[in-house]
Protein backbone atom coordinates (compact mmCIF):
# COMPACT_ATOMS: atom_id res chain seq x y z
CA UNK A 1 0.00 0.00 0.00
CA UNK A 2 1.49 3.59 -0.97
CA UNK A 3 1.38 6.32 1.74
CA UNK A 4 1.71 9.74 0.21
CA UNK A 5 2.32 13.00 2.00
CA UNK A 6 -0.86 14.78 0.23
CA UNK A 7 -3.45 11.89 0.59
CA UNK A 8 -2.24 11.90 4.21
CA UNK A 9 -2.79 15.51 4.84
CA UNK A 10 -6.13 15.68 2.87
CA UNK A 11 -7.33 12.84 4.71
CA UNK A 12 -6.56 14.34 8.13
CA UNK A 13 -8.50 17.80 6.85
CA UNK A 14 -11.76 15.75 5.78
CA UNK A 15 -11.63 14.01 9.49
CA UNK A 16 -10.86 17.83 10.95
CA UNK A 17 -13.94 18.91 8.83
CA UNK A 18 -16.36 16.53 9.87
CA UNK A 19 -15.17 17.06 13.14
CA UNK A 20 -15.78 20.42 13.23
CA UNK A 21 -19.28 19.56 11.78
CA UNK A 22 -19.90 16.54 13.69
CA UNK A 23 -19.10 18.99 17.09
CA UNK A 24 -21.03 22.12 15.97
CA UNK A 25 -24.29 19.98 15.10
CA UNK A 26 -24.04 18.14 18.41
CA UNK A 27 -23.98 21.45 20.60
CA UNK A 28 -26.67 23.28 18.42
CA UNK A 29 -29.17 20.23 18.93
CA UNK A 30 -31.33 19.02 21.92
CA UNK A 31 -31.00 15.38 21.58
CA UNK A 32 -28.53 14.55 24.01
CA UNK A 33 -30.41 13.25 26.65
CA UNK A 34 -34.46 11.29 26.14
CA UNK A 35 -36.63 10.86 28.66
CA UNK A 36 -39.92 8.67 26.86
CA UNK A 37 -43.05 8.34 29.03
CA UNK A 38 -44.59 4.71 29.61
CA UNK A 39 -47.77 5.63 28.55
CA UNK A 40 -49.26 1.99 29.76
CA UNK A 41 -48.19 2.73 33.52
CA UNK A 42 -49.61 6.56 33.44
CA UNK A 43 -52.61 8.13 33.38
CA UNK A 44 -51.85 11.46 33.18
CA UNK A 45 -51.83 12.21 29.76
CA UNK A 46 -50.50 15.65 30.35
CA UNK A 47 -47.45 14.46 31.23
CA UNK A 48 -45.14 14.08 27.50
CA UNK A 49 -41.80 12.63 26.00
CA UNK A 50 -38.68 15.13 26.75
CA UNK A 51 -35.25 15.45 25.07
CA UNK A 52 -32.25 17.97 26.58
CA UNK A 53 -29.58 19.45 24.56
CA UNK A 54 -26.69 21.64 26.64
CA UNK A 55 -28.95 24.35 27.36
CA UNK A 56 -32.77 23.86 26.61
CA UNK A 57 -35.04 20.54 27.59
CA UNK A 58 -37.91 20.47 25.80
CA UNK A 59 -41.26 18.53 27.40
CA UNK A 60 -43.96 18.16 24.37
CA UNK A 61 -44.74 21.75 22.87
CA UNK A 62 -42.89 23.31 25.94
CA UNK A 63 -39.39 24.05 26.64
CA UNK A 64 -37.32 24.98 29.63
CA UNK A 65 -33.79 27.17 29.80
CA UNK A 66 -31.20 25.96 32.30
CA UNK A 67 -30.46 28.83 35.55
CA UNK A 68 -27.65 28.98 37.10
CA UNK A 69 -28.60 31.70 39.74
CA UNK A 70 -31.28 30.06 42.17
CA UNK A 71 -30.43 30.55 45.75
CA UNK A 72 -32.25 27.40 46.62
CA UNK A 73 -30.19 24.70 45.65
CA UNK A 74 -29.18 21.81 47.34
CA UNK A 75 -25.39 21.16 47.49
CA UNK A 76 -26.41 17.79 44.80
CA UNK A 77 -28.33 20.15 42.64
CA UNK A 78 -24.99 22.86 43.50
CA UNK A 79 -22.76 20.09 42.35
CA UNK A 80 -24.63 19.35 39.34
CA UNK A 81 -24.98 22.60 38.09
CA UNK A 82 -21.46 23.27 38.51
CA UNK A 83 -20.60 20.51 36.20
CA UNK A 84 -22.96 21.85 33.92
CA UNK A 85 -21.60 24.78 33.66
CA UNK A 86 -18.01 23.18 32.72
CA UNK A 87 -19.53 21.39 30.04
CA UNK A 88 -20.91 24.18 28.34
CA UNK A 89 -17.74 26.01 28.49
CA UNK A 90 -15.63 22.80 27.71
CA UNK A 91 -17.19 21.71 24.69
CA UNK A 92 -17.90 25.11 22.77
CA UNK A 93 -13.98 26.08 23.88
CA UNK A 94 -13.19 22.67 21.60
CA UNK A 95 -15.20 24.11 19.04
CA UNK A 96 -13.75 27.28 18.41
CA UNK A 97 -9.88 25.57 19.08
CA UNK A 98 -10.78 23.40 15.89
CA UNK A 99 -10.86 26.48 14.12
CA UNK A 100 -7.90 27.44 14.77
CA UNK A 101 -5.87 23.94 13.83
CA UNK A 102 -8.12 23.75 10.65
CA UNK A 103 -5.80 27.15 9.82
CA UNK A 104 -3.07 25.65 11.20
CA UNK A 105 -3.18 22.49 9.46
CA UNK A 106 -3.54 24.16 6.25
CA UNK A 107 -0.66 26.45 6.80
CA UNK A 108 1.97 23.13 7.90
CA UNK A 109 0.43 21.06 4.83
CA UNK A 110 1.77 23.29 2.37
CA UNK A 111 5.49 23.96 4.01
CA UNK A 112 5.96 20.65 4.25
CA UNK A 113 7.14 21.38 7.59
CA UNK A 114 7.81 18.51 10.38
CA UNK A 115 7.85 20.95 12.77
CA UNK A 116 4.37 22.70 12.14
CA UNK A 117 2.87 19.44 11.61
CA UNK A 118 4.15 17.69 14.80
CA UNK A 119 2.80 20.98 16.62
CA UNK A 120 -0.69 21.11 14.86
CA UNK A 121 -1.36 17.30 15.73
CA UNK A 122 -0.23 17.97 19.37
CA UNK A 123 -3.16 20.53 18.80
CA UNK A 124 -5.27 18.46 17.84
CA UNK A 125 -5.22 15.93 20.12
CA UNK A 126 -5.21 18.31 22.92
CA UNK A 127 -8.58 19.90 21.19
CA UNK A 128 -9.85 15.86 21.52
CA UNK A 129 -8.79 16.17 24.97
CA UNK A 130 -11.00 18.65 25.83
CA UNK A 131 -14.00 17.01 23.87
CA UNK A 132 -13.56 14.03 25.55
CA UNK A 133 -13.58 15.75 28.94
CA UNK A 134 -16.68 17.28 28.01
CA UNK A 135 -18.59 14.28 27.21
CA UNK A 136 -17.49 12.58 29.99
CA UNK A 137 -18.90 15.29 31.79
CA UNK A 138 -22.19 15.14 30.44
CA UNK A 139 -22.41 11.53 30.58
CA UNK A 140 -21.50 11.72 34.52
CA UNK A 141 -23.82 14.46 35.10
CA UNK A 142 -26.35 12.88 33.92
CA UNK A 143 -26.19 10.00 35.53
CA UNK A 144 -25.85 12.15 39.11
CA UNK A 145 -28.71 13.79 38.00
CA UNK A 146 -30.89 10.51 37.03
CA UNK A 147 -29.34 9.18 40.52
CA UNK A 148 -30.30 12.09 42.38
CA UNK A 149 -34.28 11.55 40.71
CA UNK A 150 -34.43 8.09 41.81
CA UNK A 151 -33.04 9.29 45.16
CA UNK A 152 -36.08 11.46 45.43
CA UNK A 153 -38.85 9.14 43.52
CA UNK A 154 -37.45 5.40 43.85
CA UNK A 155 -35.54 3.86 41.50
CA UNK A 156 -38.60 1.21 40.64
CA UNK A 157 -41.21 3.53 40.44
CA UNK A 158 -39.33 5.76 38.45
CA UNK A 159 -38.54 2.72 35.78
CA UNK A 160 -42.05 2.01 35.75
CA UNK A 161 -42.99 5.73 34.54
CA UNK A 162 -40.18 6.63 32.51
CA UNK A 163 -37.44 5.33 30.33
CA UNK A 164 -33.87 7.36 29.66
CA UNK A 165 -31.55 7.30 26.61
CA UNK A 166 -28.50 9.30 25.87
CA UNK A 167 -29.73 10.72 22.18
CA UNK A 168 -27.97 10.94 18.69
CA UNK A 169 -26.03 14.57 19.77
CA UNK A 170 -24.01 12.80 22.14
CA UNK A 171 -23.71 10.49 19.68
CA UNK A 172 -22.11 12.93 17.07
CA UNK A 173 -19.51 14.53 19.84
CA UNK A 174 -18.48 11.08 20.11
CA UNK A 175 -17.72 10.85 16.39
CA UNK A 176 -15.94 14.23 16.57
CA UNK A 177 -13.92 13.22 19.03
CA UNK A 178 -12.24 10.42 17.43
CA UNK A 179 -11.75 12.23 14.05
CA UNK A 180 -9.96 14.54 16.10
CA UNK A 181 -7.91 11.96 17.43
CA UNK A 182 -7.52 10.61 13.54
CA UNK A 183 -6.64 13.43 12.15
CA UNK A 184 -4.03 14.29 14.90
CA UNK A 185 -2.40 10.85 14.41
CA UNK A 186 -2.09 11.08 10.49
CA UNK A 187 -0.57 14.72 11.28
CA UNK A 188 2.01 12.90 13.02
CA UNK A 189 2.53 10.58 10.09
CA UNK A 190 2.65 13.08 7.64
CA UNK A 191 5.30 14.52 9.61
CA UNK A 192 7.52 11.57 10.18
CA UNK A 193 7.19 11.11 6.23
CA UNK A 194 8.26 14.25 5.42
CA UNK A 195 11.70 14.39 8.01
CA UNK A 196 12.22 10.85 6.39
CA UNK A 197 12.08 12.06 2.71
CA UNK A 198 13.45 16.31 3.37
CA UNK A 199 15.04 16.24 6.79
CA UNK A 200 13.98 18.53 9.93
CA UNK A 201 13.20 21.20 7.61
CA UNK A 202 10.34 19.14 5.11
CA UNK A 203 10.64 20.89 2.02
CA UNK A 204 10.15 19.10 -1.55
CA UNK A 205 8.04 17.24 -3.15
CA UNK A 206 4.97 14.92 -1.37
CA UNK A 207 6.90 11.48 -0.77
CA UNK A 208 6.02 7.98 -1.70
CA UNK A 209 6.45 5.27 0.89
CA UNK A 210 6.09 1.64 -0.39
CA UNK A 211 4.76 -0.81 2.77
Amino acid sequence: MKLSFSSLVITAGIFGILSFAFLATAIGSDYWYIIEVNRTNRTDTDVSDSHSGLWITYEGQKYYSYTFNSPNYSEPEMHMLNMHSAIVVLLPLSLVLLVFGGICGLISSLARSPTLLTGTASYLILCSVLTLSGVSLYISYSQQAMAETERLVGAERLAQVVSTSFGWSLGLAWLSFCLEVLAGLLLLLAARLATLQHGPQGHGWPLHVVT
